[in-house]
């Protein structure tokens, strides 16, 4: 489906914006990819990276808050992945005008450019766990993202345009996760992984289930999915055993802002969330929305909630050594 298409991705020089090019180059014929971002450096790391595919790769410097450098960039494109954000939630605590700037009138930007474009047919937004139930302002930021995506579809009349959303918690071993952490530590001659609270539990991801997901939401969306990939939990005890056999763990207390488990589907989406294989889907609660629920679903029960704490699959400390010796 990307094969001939022009792919545009907002905060592009990421962890997921590089292992999207990659996973895209080596499985389609894409027209052109455009990295969206603004810092020049990394684009430059990236460029040498992929110069061999120069005739697809273009680099643009820009910043989701100026709406006309994204109008044009936008120019031409037929598919908008939209990664871009502040997500480190002690700088978004810091500061916090930065954040709301960046995550949701960055968002707002983006939802203008694309309707006001002649080109684009699908927006996928990437979003987290930390927008469910906030409790820190990345979070509270990226819900109200999500919100600005979904509502998009309301004003796309008759075009062959859907704005949908893409939701999973931290992706192993990228920026700013605990697997790095970790391997810092065991790098450097620790020999204790210090631990948050011993009752913590986060889903496993990586980076080409990330992208998969994607691809998912931008064949099958019919404008207004959060799409959600069933994957298994662990145990944070278990994944410091994993990395460093025997080491001690002594536990140091839950940071700002940091959640025991992750939750993906509340009890309150259970009402419109749909179980499918590999994912769950949740439809929007609009009177404005009338698309049909995608074929192969079964409604959850009322009440239902999706949390890496009460997951029915769940990592032994085997199986996340074997993950980590493939990353």
């Amino acid at each position: 489906m990307l094969n001939g298409k022009a792919i545009l991705i907002t905060g592009g020089t990421g962890s997921f914006g590089n292992h999207f090019v990659e996973y895209v180059l080596k499985n389609y014929t894409p027209r052109k990819i455009i990295i969206y971002s603004r810092d020049e450096y990394k684009q430059f790391v990236m460029a040498n990276k992929y110069k061999e595919y120069k005739d697809i790769l273009r680099f643009f410097i820009g910043d989701v808050r100026d709406k006309d450098r994204l109008k044009r960039a936008l120019k031409g494109v037929d598919y908008v992945i939209h990664a871009a954000a502040m997500k480190q939630v002690p700088a978004c605590e810091y500061n916090p005008i930065e954040a709301v700037k960046t995550n949701i009138n960055g968002a707002m930007n983006v939802v203008d450019a694309v309707l006001d474009s002649d080109s684009v047919q699908r927006v996928v937004a990437l979003s987290t766990d930390k927008a469910v139930n906030p409790i820190n302002l990345y979070g509270g930021t990226k819900l109200v993202s999500d919100k600005l995506f979904i509502a998009a579809n309301a004003y796309t009349g008759n075009r062959d345009l859907n704005f949908s959303v893409v939701r999973y918690g931290n992706v192993a071993g990228s920026r700013g996760s605990v697997i790095p952490f970790f391997k810092n530590i065991i790098d450097n001659g620790g020999t204790e992984l210090p631990i948050t609270d011993y009752r913590m539990t986060r889903f496993w991801i990586d980076l080409e289930q990330g992208v998969e997901l994607v691809i998912k939401a931008l064949q099958d969306a019919k404008g207004g999915e959060t799409f959600i990939s069933k994957i298994p939990s662990f145990k944070i005890t278990d994944l410091a055993q994993a990395m460093l056999p025997g080491c001690s763990m002594p536990e140091v207390g839950i940071r700002e802002g940091e959640k025991l488990h992750e939750v993906m589907v509340t009890r309150e989406d259970s009402m419109t969330t749909y179980e499918y294989e590999e994912h769950f889907i949740i439809y929007p609660h609009f009177e404005w929305w009338d698309k049909e629920i995608i074929s192969g679903g079964k409604l959850v029960e009322q009440g239902f909630e999706y949390s890496s704490g009460t997951n029915k699959e769940w990592l032994t400390v085997d199986e996340l050594k074997k993950k980590i010796t493939e990353m």
